[in-house]
């Protein structure tokens, strides 16, 4: 049979104005950090600093994704939005490295900051990145996701900056700074990891959801003419797009007309899923198929309720 797809016509990410409002303050921050005499600030500067070349990166990558298939990219470009979550998540961990290798000494060795002036940053500073995450709140591409964890961190950092220069007003506990700095470190490092897992399972072409497959082959066994199913693949693009392919064994099928029909039947109910490609061909009982490599041991060829229907 033939192949179907879904169209997804994605709105605009917003990347380019996350990415305006960081550069802003990245700026704005780096002065500030200066003039309150904090070295927690101007380090956050620079980390802000490999936050906006994220943008940069996640904003023209994400641009490409979104162009439509050609004969270089024949199922499209949403792979490039992969590519800036890799980017991004490998800039995060450095920049989370970077943190902790400047929070460690600062316990051992406190230094004093200007609390007031660090009081108005941090406010300036949540307003700005919260800005920037609420942009991006409608964005499901681990290009975005992983934007977000960038902007988040500033957030949470900024968040306990305001917290450490309000104590800071009474006491001289500055060693809460390097504390809370790990601490937050340590979150978004979480996630990050767990991203970075999910963005390396889709470049490898994992399978997005061992569940699905067996969905999908639940639904179509449970169609009176076909008998088995064999060489089923299912990946992803971006994590959000999902291509599924299959040999369908069709039975008591005597004419093209009915054949035609089954097909119809296995074209229903693969829209029933998601998908954004799908492509299944049909072969005849006691037909030989004839993709290449079927001489090699096929994993997907299952003499189970999985992939073959019991009579």
């Amino acid at each position: 049979m033939g192949h179907g797809h879904h169209h997804h016509h994605p709105t605009g990410s917003n990347l380019k104005v996350a990415f305006f409002l960081n550069l802003s303050f990245t700026l704005i921050e780096a002065v500030g950090g200066v003039w309150v005499n904090s070295v927690a600030i101007l380090s956050d500067a620079l980390h802000d600093l490999g936050d906006t070349l994220a943008l940069a990166i996640a904003w023209y990558l994400e641009g490409q994704a979104r162009k439509g298939p050609s004969k270089e990219y024949t199922f499209g470009r949403q792979r490039f939005s992969l590519l800036g979550a890799l980017i991004n998540s490998l800039i995060l961990i450095g920049g989370s490295v970077f943190v902790i290798y400047e929070a460690i000494p600062r316990i051992m060795a406190p230094e004093e900051s200007y609390a007031p002036g660090m009081v108005g940053l941090a406010l300036l500073g949540i307003a700005v990145n919260g800005a920037a995450v609420l942009k991006l709140s409608s964005g499901h591409s681990l290009n975005e996701k992983m934007v977000r964890y960038h902007l988040m961190e500033d957030v949470l950092g900024w968040a306990a900056v305001l917290g450490m220069s309000i104590v800071l007003l009474f006491t001289d506990w500055y060693f809460l700074d390097p504390i809370l700095s790990l601490g937050i470190t340590a979150y978004i490092l979480y996630g990050v990891v767990k991203n970075l897992r999910q963005t390396l399972r889709i470049l490898l072409q994992g399978s997005p959801d061992s569940g699905l497959v067996k969905e999908v082959e639940d639904k179509l066994l449970s169609l009176p003419q076909v008998a088995s199913l064999h060489h089923t693949h299912l990946w992803s693009l971006d994590g959000e797009h999902h291509v599924y392919t299959s040999h369908a064994v069709v039975c008591n099928v005597h004419t093209l007309e009915e054949r035609t029909q089954v097909e119809q039947s296995i074209h229903d109910v693969l829209c029933t899923f998601d998908f954004s490609h799908f492509t299944v061909a049909t072969e005849l009982e006691g037909q030989p198929c004839k993709m290449r490599g079927e001489d090699l041991v096929d994993d997907q060829v299952r003499d189970t309720d999985h992939g073959h229907k019991h009579h």
